[in-house]
């Protein structure tokens, strides 16, 4: 979950790895470091407890080198200080080591080595790969880590620099991404394209169980066997203007206000008039292939879930095939029964979350079809899969995720046109549903009109301590996200019931001091959400109503457009991302890098 970034060449080197690891900081923000090896020999290390910020003010204005490493860290082994943070040292400070995952058998290999007399300096599992390396009799710095990671268990993406070995960079990965920017006389790496794409757009994705060794001239890549691979660069098509803030005061207000053009991308160029369906190549699904679908089953984690509960609903509505979602992380222990007649869908912005990758691992073991819904191409997800869909969002920089979960809802409809028109859907609801996905983006600007309304609404719920969001059938998954939202952005406590539920228990919380946000759609529940309002109303609750016309219940109502029954999902959870957002503006929180939470999540 941390930032790795790293660079070989001539250029200043530490502007340059202060400037990437700024790019990184949605991936953590608890400490910072840098290291690079010395014009005159050996290796020098400045390092910070807190953000980015922090370790630049620490960093001397003379601090040249030939190579260096970086990192941004948000903490798994040991408290967040100057002591844990990465690069680690070894003991004779000749080697050099950034790391994101975690090692499992870090325990026991540290009690192997403090018993030959090796003293640790910190408390993180990293150090542990430090020593190791450093203590490797090879001949070579390859081989030296390669000798290391054969000793560990877990997962790693790691950058190594060697003082005796001043002229390379060894990085290598199992199960935590690394890519190598590919320059003209200089290289790059990171664990995230964002912090390359200001210098190049060359990129090489390593695979796991799969080395490299970066020069200033070139570089080659090998497995932790050391038998060489090829590994041709691609252009990666996000720019380094994408990362910008244009103009918004954070990240999350500019991707929020950004999802009208996301959704017209994930629609652009796949949409079939003459069948009333959609063009999805690849899926790598044939026609007869998906009329022999008779399970769809989603797995995500977070927002993903809450996107592929969303999808579910509209595979069953649209295509009539028995569908649900799953967390990933409980999927993948729970020893499930693997069908072959179930189509597996992985869905993860990254294309790199562990808990999702490392179930798409266990299906593909299994003999399962598994597709990947991702927004980053080239990703470990996208790779493992047997097809899939790009979302297309383009690149989300804080850490909650706004239009990414509205690109990927919108992936699923779409999904779920193109196996409802191959199976039994009629021409004249695909050419409804069609009409429904191109109102998208003018109705999502509809509703970013109203900001300066839910920014009011929002000043009224900042004394709030719980809130409670409901919601029926289609209602229910937006309820899930947006409690999510809240949670993570104004740390006020949120929790998400079905409507339905709330006599089974909930009903004893309402007071006027916690308030409810429920979702009503006009579809063939109204009548049963309104007599939920009812329930509420009569314990003397405070209402929040985001429908499609006023709710004479509620004490305040978000109006926002009607579309189809299908996809109004899609719309009624962007008023409750501005709702998260403005709350947590109004407490003064750190939005776009909330406490305890990291972008990527590439650990368990």
């Amino acid at each position: 979950m941390c930032g790795i970034v790293g660079y070989i060449g001539k250029r200043d080197i530490a502007p340059l790895l202060l400037e990437g690891l700024a790019r990184l900081e949605y991936r953590g923000y608890d400490s910072a470091g840098i290291a690079v090896t010395a014009p005159k020999g050996g290796l020098k290390m400045v390092k910070a407890k807190g953000r980015v910020r922090e370790l630049e003010a620490k960093v001397p204005a003379r601090f040249k080198g030939t190579a260096g490493i970086a990192h941004t860290r948000w903490a798994t082994h040991g408290a967040p200080s100057d002591e844990n943070a990465h690069p680690h040292l070894s003991a004779d400070e000749k080697v050099a080591v950034v790391h994101n995952g975690i090692i499992d058998n870090a325990s026991d290999l540290r009690r192997k080595l403090e018993a030959d007399g090796v003293e640790f300096l910190s408390e993180t599992d990293t150090e542990v790969l430090t020593h190791l390396i450093a203590r490797s009799q090879a001949t070579t710095l390859e081989d030296k880590v390669r000798q290391a990671v054969r000793l560990i268990e877990g997962t790693y993406g790691i950058a190594v620099l060697h003082a005796d070995f001043p002229d390379r960079i060894v990085v290598a990965r199992n199960g935590s991404p690394v890519v190598l920017g590919i320059g003209e006389k200089e290289m790059f790496v990171a664990s995230d394209i964002a912090a390359l794409v200001t210098h190049t757009r060359q990129v090489v994705t390593l695979d796991d169980g799969e080395m490299a060794t970066l020069t200033a001239e070139d570089f080659r890549t090998y497995t932790t066997e050391g038998t060489s691979t090829s590994a041709e660069p691609t252009t990666v098509e996000w720019e380094a203007a994408s990362y910008d803030m244009g103009g918004h005061d954070t990240y999350m207000h500019k991707e929020i206000h950004e999802q009208a053009d996301a959704v017209d991308r994930v629609l652009r160029g796949r949409i079939d008039d003459r069948f009333s369906t959609v063009h999805l190549g690849g899926l790598n699904l044939d026609a007869r292939e998906a009329r022999q679908i008779r399970r769809v089953k989603i797995l995500g984690c977070g927002t993903s879930y809450h996107a592929g509960m969303i999808g579910a609903q509209m595979i069953e509505e649209l295509a009539r095939i028995p569908a649900d979602a799953e967390p990933a992380s409980e999927f993948r222990y729970r020893n499930a029964v693997v069908d072959p007649d179930t189509l597996y869908v992985a869905v993860s912005q990254s294309g790199e979350t562990y808990d999702v990758l490392a179930a798409v691992q266990e299906l593909k073991r299994k003999g399962a079809r598994v597709l990947g819904v991702v927004n980053v191409v080239g990703s470990a997800i996208a790779r493992e899969s047997d097809g899939g869909i790009y979302v297309h969002a383009g690149p989300e920089v804080c850490v909650v995720s706004t239009k990414c979960f509205t690109n990927t809802t919108v992936a699923f409809a779409l999904l779920a046109l193109h196996l409802g028109r191959t199976r039994d859907l009629s021409v004249a609801d695909g050419k409804r549903i069609i009409a429904g996905l191109r109102r998208l983006p003018e109705q999502i600007n509809e509703i970013l009109k109203t900001e300066d309304e839910i920014k009011e609404l929002a000043q009224e719920f900042a004394d709030a301590r719980s809130m409670l969001f409901i919601g029926r059938v289609r209602g229910y998954p937006v309820a899930r996200e947006a409690s999510l939202k809240l949670k993570e952005v104004s740390y006020i406590h949120a929790e998400a019931y079905p409507a339905s539920e709330l006599k089974h228990g909930p009903l004893a919380l309402i007071e006027p001091a916690l308030p409810t946000v429920a979702i009503v759609p006009d579809d063939d529940l109204l009548e049963k959400n309104r007599a939920a309002l009812e329930e509420i109303k009569a314990r003397s609750g405070k209402i929040l109503a985001v429908a499609h016309q006023d709710q004479e219940k509620a004490d305040r109502t978000v109006v926002v457009p009607k579309n189809e029954d299908e996809l109004d999902p899609i719309l009624m959870g962007i008023p409750l991302q501005l709702l998260a957002y403005h709350t947590a503006l109004a407490l003064g929180r750190d939005i776009d890098k909330p406490r305890n939470l990291a972008k990527s999540v590439t650990v368990e």
